[in-house]
């Protein structure tokens, strides 16, 4: 059990989550490598689930007894769609769906701000108290949808952590001129990580990435996908 782990036991569990995991899916920029070592990832997971906090799978949320249906990305996920985000430190970024607040976390190392958007208030909770104790303190969690968009700010990078059918039109909207917005549209077993960067008031520019599958945001999925 991770409880069990010897601090260096923990420390070797996370160099090889990165190299044997994270580098050979062509995450090689050291800012977002920095923030794997340093975000602390066991602190996120469940504590029935913290054995295999580094395991290359998505690791359900389940809080007690409580099944929420949501799940931990796997970490070459969250890193891949960290980097596709290519952050820097002035930006401030929108993340629709906080999960255990860990994908947030990586965010905000290499961030200003974040805002996280989280419509369980179990998850939204949950997501609070481990980023409190990863002392990670530029991260604000809001509860409610943000399928649609989140007031009226604008956001020079946008993350949606899970599946939808389609893009949000008032979400592209809430990107800064040149933002960027990652997001994965589909339904199982054919999904694709798009980005959009805003590239005038009114036009945007859409990017095929690579195919994937997680499961879809809370309240997103039920209708044809379409940009």
């Amino acid at each position: 059990m991770m409880n069990a782990m010897t601090l260096p036991e923990i420390e070797r569990a996370r160099f090889n989550m990165v190299e044997q995991q994270i580098r050979p899916v062509g995450v090689f920029d050291a800012n977002v490598t920095d923030a794997l070592f340093k975000v602390q990832r066991e602190l996120f997971v469940p504590s029935n689930f913290r054995n295999l906090a580094f395991a290359d799978i998505e690791i359900p949320l389940q809080l007690g007894t409580v099944d929420t249906r949501q799940s931990m990305l796997s970490p070459k996920l969250e890193a891949r769609l960290t980097q596709l985000l290519q952050l820097k430190h002035d930006n401030c970024v929108l993340e629709i769906g906080t999960g255990s607040g860990h994908q947030a976390a990586l965010l905000a190392h290499l961030s200003r701000t974040v805002t996280s958007i989280e419509i369980d208030p179990r998850l939204a909770s949950f997501a609070q108290q481990n980023l409190q104790k990863a002392q990670c303190k530029n991260v604000t969690v809001e509860i409610g949808d943000g399928n649609n968009g989140w007031g009226t700010a604008e956001y020079d990078a946008i993350l949606v952590s899970g599946g939808v059918d389609k893009v949000s039109n008032a979400l592209k909207y809430q990107l800064k001129l040149g933002g960027r917005m990652v997001v994965i549209v589909g339904q199982s077993p054919s999904m694709t990580a798009f980005l959009i960067t805003r590239t005038t008031a009114a036009s945007f520019e859409t990017t095929s990435l690579f195919e994937t599958v997680i499961k879809p945001l809370t309240g997103a999925c039920g209708s044809r996908f379409k940009f």
